[in-house]
């Protein structure tokens, strides 16, 4: 026990350093004047960018759910193919990540813009241009292009760990496709689901980059705001720490509900 407990030594002086002591520093300036006197002022002034707040909340939710709706049907493709085309197909979701974030981001900046790639391709098809660039629907997008491994990846694994003879004995005691994907599939993908969910919902909803390329200075989100905060001309270091505290409860929050279904689900099994 002595000897494990010197072996983690470095990984708790790790926490300590880059996770326990920059959040304490994030709640001394959330709490106190520039002058270093207690106040919640900087929380309380965190309400008049409820507006914001609520729509990156949208916006990461209509992301997170759209990569769902992708990911789900694709996965279980990667999951029963196996072998090198599996791999292959792997490799293909994985390839982006390999790039740059900006860099993946200004492609799609080429793409969206008023004479990118997507408008030329159709007035080539006789269609009306579109104006997807600056606007809530490119920042959705850039979400899900972005994140989508993301939701990929717990999926997969999960998914791999069904069997199929599962599946089989199902279909010969008669039962439809539709009652195996409702009463087997989704419920031992439950865990890849809730995983998959917040490993793309938290950074979609405190992302920056990508709402300030695609979606222009009118939609900002509550990470613009954040930035703007320690790196823009409205300089106040103790309101972006208190709007990250804020953001960072509310994360913690949609978190523990999702905890809460994964817990139902298992306890549903063992029943």
């Amino acid at each position: 026990m002595k000897k494990l407990r010197i072996l983690s030594l470095p990984y708790i002086s790790w926490v300590c350093m880059f996770t326990i002591v920059p959040l304490l520093i994030v709640i001394f300036f959330a709490i106190t004047t520039p002058s270093g006197e207690f106040t919640i002022l900087n929380i309380s002034n965190v309400g008049r960018y409820f507006s914001v707040i609520v729509k990156s909340i949208l916006l990461a939710s209509i992301a997170t759910f759209i990569s769902l709706i992708i990911s789900y049907p694709f996965s279980y493709i990667i999951s029963r193919v196996g072998g090198k085309t599996g791999k292959i197909a792997m490799m293909i979701i994985m390839l982006p990540m390999w790039m740059n974030f900006l860099l993946r981001t200004c492609a799609w900046m080429t793409i969206l813009e008023k004479n990118g790639l997507l408008n030329k391709l159709l007035v080539y098809l006789n269609f009306s241009p579109v104006n997807i660039i600056n606007t809530k629907i490119a920042v959705v997008i850039g979400m899900i292009y972005n994140y989508l491994p993301f939701m990929v990846l717990p999926l997969v694994s999960v998914m791999k760990k069904i069997e199929p003879s599962v599946i089989e004995a199902a279909q010969d005691l008669g039962s439809s496709g539709f009652s195996i994907f409702t009463k087997i599939i989704i419920p031992l993908t439950t865990p890849g689901v809730v995983s998959g969910v917040t490993m793309v919902f938290v950074p979609a909803v405190s992302t920056f980059i990508i709402s300030r390329m695609l979606g222009g200075g009118g939609n900002l989100l509550i990470g613009d705001l954040i930035d703007m905060q320690f790196l823009g001309n409205s300089y106040n270091p103790h309101l972006g720490a208190a709007i990250s505290l804020v953001l960072m409860v509310l994360i913690l929050l949609c978190m523990s509900v999702m905890n809460q279904f994964e817990c139902e689900d298992m306890e549903g099994k063992l029943v």
